[in-house]
Formats: C-alpha cells, structure tokens, sequence
C-alpha cells in the first residue's frame, strides 16, 4: 500500500520543517461558495494538509465536500474521520485513529475491524495514528460522542507515557487533540514532553485561535499545527497562520 503522504509526514518532521493543516468539517459548511473561498485561500497560502472530518456528519455533503476539494486544489486531502463510515475513495489518505488516550474498546479497535475491509479494497493510504484528547477546559463534541475522559491539562507525563506507549505498539503519527472549540489550547509543556517521548511526527490541534497559539505549538514541538474552528470563524486567518508556521522554517 503507498505511503506517500505519511513518508512525507516523516521526512518533513525529521528536518524539522513545520506544517499547517486545515481542519474542514462539512457539517460546518455553509454552502459550496464558503468551501471553494477557503479551499482558494487555502491554495493560495501554501496550506500543506487538508484535514476532513467531524464528530457528526449530518448535512449530507460528505462526498461532495470532499469531490470539490480535490477538484479544486492540489493539497493532499486526509480524512480525519470521526466515524467509520466517513471514507472516500478520492482522498489522498486516512488517520486511522486509535483513541488510546481513553479506555473505550470501540474506539481503540472495535470500530477499525469494520472499516478494515472497506479501507484494505480502497486506493486510501491508511496511516496508524495514536489520537489523544487533552481536557481543553470545556466539554467537547469528540469527548462527548467518544464516550472517554480526556488526559488532564495538567497531567503532561501521562500523555508522553501514552504517546510513548502508542508507538512501541506500531502508530506512526501521533494526534493531540483539545477539541473542537477548546476553550484552552494544549500547553507548550505537554507538547514538549510527548515530542520529546517519541520519534514520530506529532499533529497538535483544538483551542489554536490565532497565530500565536500555532507558533507556540511548534516551537514546543508540534510538526503539523491544526486549526479549524477559528477559520471557520475568520478564513482569512489561513493566510497569517501560514506565513507564521512556515516562517518558523527560516529560523
């Protein structure tokens, strides 16, 4: 099975190159004009990962929101996907998502064994990623729909021991997650310390509302910072994101 997407997930982070992803979630798209606007922008700004996925998809425009990214833009689409039904044959690749910051079996493997077959038949390059929430300050959908208690903020060598652990199970990338409208995002220190855990890519994302947040986030550690909900609020926002995250590579 290719891995052109997670080899250069592993190439970029090992030179130390810094990445900004675009989190979509269909169900907050408003209309196919919304979309096209932020994908353009998205192009324009030199986004390195869109993101695509949700904790519910209920507008039905799954298959086209994604049909219109790939039509319009020539960034890597990687499903992020909240569900087992939310693949698509079109998208680059897959995070396939085990929550092993929580203790719910469905979510560490019961839910995969049905997504197995359709993904092991697909084009979808599936990427093994350990995905961990981090208490963000508020509950969130993710934490709400997943059934599980987040990592405490405070609590930075349970997420590395996690992270760590994670890996010797074979995850290659690793995603901390706040959540979607975190009220706070994932402390610089709990960042450090997972990165410096493992050996892996690091994605970092929920609470990231403006460029501050994002460069906080790779300077602590993170290889790929991913914002969503604050462009949704402002799309203008991916262009100072970009220009921030990509001139940390300068440095």
């Amino acid at each position: 099975m290719k891995q052109a997407v997670l080899n250069n997930l592993i190439q970029r982070a090992d030179s130390g190159i810094k990445q900004l992803a675009v989190l979509i979630d269909p169900d907050s798209v408003n209309s196919e004009e919304q979309l096209l606007n932020t994908c353009n922008l998205c192009e324009q700004a030199g986004v390195d990962l869109l993101l695509v996925g949700g904790s519910l998809i209920t507008n039905g425009f799954w298959d086209r929101c994604i049909d219109l990214l790939k039509a319009h833009s020539n960034i890597p689409v990687v499903l992020f996907p909240g569900n087992v039904m939310q693949t698509h044959k079109k998208a680059d690749a897959i995070l396939f998502l085990s929550m092993i910051s929580g203790r719910n079996p469905e979510l560490l493997i019961g839910k995969h064994v049905i997504a197995a077959p359709v993904l092991k038949k697909s084009n979808i390059e599936v990427i093994p990623t350990g995905y961990m929430i981090v208490d963000g300050g508020n509950i969130t959908s993710v934490m709400y729909m997943s059934n599980t208690t987040p990592i405490p903020a405070n609590k930075n060598s349970i997420a590395a021991c996690t992270a760590m652990a994670g890996e010797m199970l074979g995850l290659k990338v690793m995603y901390m997650d706040a959540g979607s409208g975190a009220q706070n995002p994932i402390s610089a220190a709990m960042i450090k310390e997972v990165k410096q855990s493992i050996s892996g890519p690091l994605f970092v994302g929920g609470g990231i509302k403006n460029t501050e947040g994002a460069i906080s986030a790779c300077m602590a550690g993170a290889d790929i910072v991913v914002v969503g909900n604050a462009i949704e609020k402002n799309p203008n926002l991916i262009i100072s994101l970009v220009k921030s995250v990509h001139g940390l590579n300068k440095i």
